[in-house]
């Protein structure tokens, strides 16, 4: 099962885990045509795939096809990362031995806050809702679990950020995965046995 892959080399490549994402018009109150995935439903499943591919077992340990797909219900912040949340809670339910539980938060910024009634120091935020997104001036995605990051993504709307900036947007999203694996249960007490749960995501 698991998916084939075309490529330029003549030799066949196979991927054995694959996330899929939808991003239905109803999850924000639209009423549209499902077709063919879009440009940004494959850029959000990319980037949450590859944030969950990082702790997946080897083929060895786990030999499986792992297949999850992520349709969105509902939306007013970043259905990347919940798909990377989501996604980790659904393989530990599977019984997939994961290394270790990933949590993805999507961070913004306000760099000119006078214009809002601020001193005019940038401002840094966490978790962001739809409206931040969309008057903010960074979105900025960052899975991981509470020490390191296995994917991210950055989409700038000035010309640029600098280093200072940077530096504390990746601290304050390092608090933020910390807060959100501290939130939901820890599966593993060790690598070949998995406890299961009852647990509600907020």
């Amino acid at each position: 099962m698991a998916q084939r892959v075309d490529n330029l080399v003549g030799v066949d490549e196979f991927k054995r885990f694959y996330l899929q994402y939808s991003f239905p018009p109803s999850c924000v109150g639209e009423v549209g045509r499902m077709g063919a995935p879009s440009r940004r439903e494959i850029g959000h499943g990319t980037l949450a795939e590859r944030a969950l591919e990082t702790v997946l077992p080897s083929e060895d340990d786990f030999p499986y096809t792992i297949r999850v797909e992520s349709t969105i219900t509902e939306s007013n912040g970043s259905s990347s990362m919940a798909s990377v949340c989501g996604g980790c809670l659904a393989l530990q339910d599977a019984g997939v031995p994961i290394k270790c539980s990933i949590a993805g938060i999507a961070m913004g910024l306000v760099l000119d806050t006078e214009e809002f009634g601020g001193d005019g120091t940038p401002l840094i935020l966490s978790d962001i809702t739809g409206s931040e997104d969309a008057s903010g001036d960074m979105d900025f995605k960052v899975a991981g679990n509470k020490d390191a990051i296995t994917a991210f993504q950055m989409d700038i709307k000035v010309g640029g950020i600098t280093l200072p900036i940077m530096k504390k947007a990746l601290l304050q999203a390092k608090d933020g995965r910390r807060h959100v694996l501290g939130k939901a249960p820890n599966y593993f007490q060790n690598s070949a046995i998995v406890q299961r749960y009852k647990c509600l995501c907020v």
